[in-house]
């Protein structure tokens, strides 16, 4: 019974090796060269020309936590991240996605930049003189009113994050929409778009609330393209509350 036991077990194992091969990068000069020149293409704009990060993650540390090793780095690149703005690869051929994992995987060799400023002072400004936490919720403290921000550290550099709190409305996300909806019976919202199809809308208001119309019921929707309802802090915090709260939302990286 022993040895039908270890004969599964190991025709299991060796099943499982086979439905997970290891996924081997090209590592040549040239394989490098034209990977970098995919991810200028593709991938600078969100992820910064040298992989430092902007409106995506920085990619110059070791451990990227979507993409722990290479098949799922592949993976990435080919499909996508569901529900956040990475898109899927589109037009590049396998080849070209191996050679721009291959480059993504050099820029964790760099050294990794740490992010100035006092983290523990920065919650102290987040909670008290920014009043963030009426609009954002960190594990699951706070606002919904605004993105959660349990993990912004992992999804947004530290450059992004400060333009974002000095200029909202030049670092809002593609998919964020602010509208004002009228109705027939003389009701106003203002807020973020939650959903939207050809019969009806639904609007998260500044206090949290969602509110769903039917179109037929609607005299106006007001799209306010590139507006955030988000203050700016320019002149309202300090240059070095501004660093401070930067470094603090840098070092939210996973939930608690």
């Amino acid at each position: 019974m022993k040895q039908v036991f270890l004969a599964v077990l190991c025709a299991s194992t060796a099943i499982g090796a086979v439905t997970t091969p290891k996924v081997k990068l090209p590592t040549s000069h040239t394989d490098l060269a034209r990977g970098e020149k995919l991810f200028q293409v593709h991938c600078s704009r969100c992820h910064g020309a040298k992989g430092e990060g902007s409106r995506g993650p920085a990619l110059t540390r070791p451990k990227l936590p979507r993409a722990p090793d290479d098949a799922a780095l592949l993976k990435v690149i080919e499909d996508g991240i569901r529900g956040t703005e990475m898109p899927a690869a589109g037009a590049m051929s396998d080849r070209e996605m191996r050679q721009t994992a291959a480059y993504v995987r050099s820029l964790g060799k760099l050294p990794m930049k740490p992010v100035p400023g006092d983290p523990a002072h920065g919650a102290e400004v987040y909670r008290g003189k920014g009043n963030c936490a009426t609009c954002h919720s960190i594990n699951g403290e706070g606002g919904v009113a605004g993105p959660d921000l349990s993990t912004i550290g992992a999804m947004r550099s530290a450059s992004h994050l400060r333009e974002s709190l000095l200029d909202p409305a030049a670092a809002i996300p593609e998919y964020y929409l602010l509208v004002t909806v009228a109705a027939k019976n003389g009701a106003s919202v203002t807020g973020a778009r939650v959903n939207e199809d050809s019969f009806s809308i639904q609007v998260r208001d500044n206090s949290g609330i969602s509110h769903s119309f039917w179109k037929s019921e609607i005299t106006n929707i007001d799209r306010q393209r590139g507006k955030s309802p988000m203050p700016s802090y320019k002149g309202q915090l300090s240059d070095t509350e501004i660093t401070d709260l930067v470094a603090y939302l840098a070092s939210l990286k996973e939930r608690k």
